[in-house]
C-alpha cells in the first residue's frame, strides 16, 4: 500500500504547522527543527551534540510541548543510577507485594540532557528501551508505549568530566545532530526579546500522540524506488572503503537511511523517495556511525568530509539514466 497523493499533501502541511510552532522557541534553526521532526516521526532517537548555550534543551522542550503527551527531563550526571532512569521495583509492607516504580524513561519524550555526564553502566541503561520500546527490571518488562522519542543531549567530548558514548549506544540513534550557533538576525531577535525566559514556554500543543503515531504509518507507505535502495546499499559498500575509515555504514544504518527519507519526502508533499532525499539525511545519519582511524586527525580529515567524498564518489540513479 502506497501513500496517495491527498495523503501526502496533508502530511505536509501538518509538518509545516509543527516546524512553525517550534520556531517559537527556536529561531533560525528550521532544518535542524525540521531533522527532529523528521526523527519523531521515523519512530527514531537523536542525539544533539553541540557546546554549550546553544538551544540544544530548548529544542528538545519545544518538541516535547508541541506534542500533546507527557515528556520528561532527566539530568545526567557522574552520581546518575541506570535505576534512576528506568524506575526500580519496591516492596509495599501494607499489600506484601513488589510493585514497580517507573522511572522517567516511560515518557512520550524525554530529553537526556547532557548524556555523557552519566558513567557508562547508567548510559547503558537507555540501550533496551530505545531499541526495543520497553524496559526489563527484576525480569519483568515494561513496555513505554508509543510514540516513544529520546533526544540526547551531549557537550563534545573534549570537555572535562565527560565520557564518550560506545559505538554501540551511538548506533541506536537515527540522528546526530547539531543545533548551531544562530545567525545575526535570529541573534538579533533573541536579544530584543530577553525579557521572555523561557521561550519554550510559548509552544502549546499542536497535535497529538495519536496523529504522530498516524504520520508515522503514512511515512512507512512512501514508496522507495529499486533504484534508491540500491543507491544506499552502493553508499553503505563505499564507505567501507574509503579512506581512514574503520567503521562503514552498517545495515542498520542503511535501514535508518530509508526511514528517514520515507518521512523527508512526506514532508515535502511526495509519495516517493527521490536521490536528494537520501544526499539530504546522508550528514544526520552517518556522521556517528562512520568510525575513522587514528590518521585521519593527523590528515585533517573529520567525518563531514568522508562523507562529501562518499556522495561525489557513487553517482545516484538520476544520473545514470539521464534524467
Amino acid at each position: 500500500m502506497t501513500i496517495s497523493h491527498e495523503q501526502a499533501d496533508w502530511f505536509k502541511t501538518t509538518f509545516d504547522q509543527l516546524t512553525d510552532n517550534m520556531e517559537k522557541a527556536v529561531l533560525g534553526k528550521r532544518h535542524v527543527v525540521r531533522l527532529a521532526l523528521t526523527c519523531l516521526l521515523s519512530e527514531g532517537h537523536i542525539l544533539l551534540e553541540d557546546f554549550p548555550g546553544t538551544g540544544k534543551t530548548m529544542l528538545a522542550r519545544a518538541l516535547a510541548n508541541t506534542v500533546q503527551g507527557s515528556h520528561a527531563r532527566i539530568q545526567f550526571t557522574p552520581d546518575l543510577l541506570p535505576s534512576d532512569v528506568t524506575g526500580v521495583t519496591v516492596y509495599d509492607q501494607h499489600k506484601g507485594t513488589f510493585e514497580f516504580h517507573p522511572g522517567p524513561i516511560f515518557h512520550t519524550i524525554v530529553l537526556a540532557d547532557e548524556i555523557n555526564r552519566a558513567s557508562p553502566k547508567t548510559q547503558s541503561a537507555l540501550l533496551e528501551v530505545m531499541e526495543e520500546g520497553r524496559v526489563t527490571v527484576d525480569g519483568v518488562a515494561h513496555p513505554v508505549g508509543r510514540p516513544f522519542l529520546v533526544i540526547a543531549t551531549q557537550n563534545p567530548i573534549e570537555q572535562a568530566g565527560t565520557y564518550r558514548l560506545p559505538e554501540a549506544q551511538l548506533d541506536r540513534f537515527l540522528m546526530k545532530t547539531a543545533v548551531g550557533y544562530p545567525d545575526r538576525q535570529a541573534t538579533v531577535e533573541l536579544l530584543n526579546n530577553a525579557a521572555v525566559r523561557d521561550r519554550a514556554a510559548l509552544v502549546t500543543p499542536v497535535i497529538t500522540a495519536a496523529t504522530i503515531a498516524q504520520m508515522s504509518e503514512l511515512a512507512d507507505q512512501v514508496y522507495v524506488d529499486p533504484a534508491v535502495v540500491g543507491y544506499v546499499a552502493e553508499l553503505a559498500e563505499e564507505s567501507r572503503r574509503q579512506p581512514h575509515v574503520k567503521l562503514g555504514l552498517s545495515p542498520r544504518g542503511c535501514l535508518a537511511l530509508v526511514r528517514v527519507a520515507k518521512t523527508w519526502a512526506a514532508a515535502d508533499g511526495r509519495d516517493h523517495v527521490v536521490p536528494d532525499d537520501v544526499k539530504d539525511l546522508a550528514e544526520p545519519v552517518l556522521s556517528h556511525r562512520l568510525l575513522l582511524d587514528a590518521e585521519a586527525q593527523f590528515s585533517g580529515v573529520d567525518v563531514a568530509t568522508v562523507i562529501g567524498r562518499l556522495l561525489d564518489s557513487v553517482a545516484p540513479p538520476t544520473d545514470r539514466v539521464g534524467v
